[in-house]
């Protein structure tokens, strides 16, 4: 069986989806999850949730709010660049 070799493509396409993940958390401040994706990351993560009494009293469903580090968007745009002028120094296939 042969191995899949990477291809210029596949390295221009990471490096292009990396860099704008990372230009998407430099703009957004924070993600705010829809009550079952909080459930879920509750479960995983070992956390409570806000107890049903809170959530009668406020009127507004449990929702966790992620807040990523500034450094995050930086650090994806810098290695989306750097695969993405890789790729462009790599041989076309063919």
């Amino acid at each position: 069986m042969q191995a899949m070799r990477v291809k210029r493509q596949h390295v221009l396409l990471v490096g292009l989806l990396l860099f704008l993940a990372g230009v998407q958390f430099r703009v957004v401040d924070s993600f705010t999850l829809s009550e079952r994706s909080s459930t879920f990351v509750t479960a995983q993560l070992g956390g409570q949730l806000a107890t049903p009494v809170q959530n009668l009293w406020q009127n507004t469903a449990s929702r966790k709010v992620v807040r990523p580090p500034r450094w995050l968007g930086l650090a994806l745009m810098s290695l989306g660049s750097v695969l993405t002028l890789k790729s462009l120094s790599m041989r076309s296939a063919g």
